[in-house]
């Protein structure tokens, strides 16, 4: 599995325990963990876009070090 579908996966899962206490307490804890779910999904991908940019960045600052030049300035 990679890095972005194991954040999917866990987001998907912690909205949706998120949203069926948040739907129990409202009276529908089915609805609120489809909810959760979703919002949970896209928190996951968010944090996987988040990543890749450190990673990257990082990289590209390794990489400058490496061969004695200044890093590219950030965008």
């Amino acid at each position: 599995m990679s890095s972005t579908q194991q954040r999917a996966l866990t987001g998907t899962g912690i909205g949706a325990a998120g949203g069926a206490v948040i739907g129990a307490i409202a009276g529908n804890a089915g609805a609120g963990a489809a909810i959760g779910a979703g919002v949970g999904l896209v928190g996951g991908l968010l944090v996987d876009q988040s990543k890749k940019s450190q990673a990257s960045a990082y990289q590209s600052g390794y990489q400058a070090g490496h061969q004695n030049r200044p890093p590219a300035p950030p965008q």
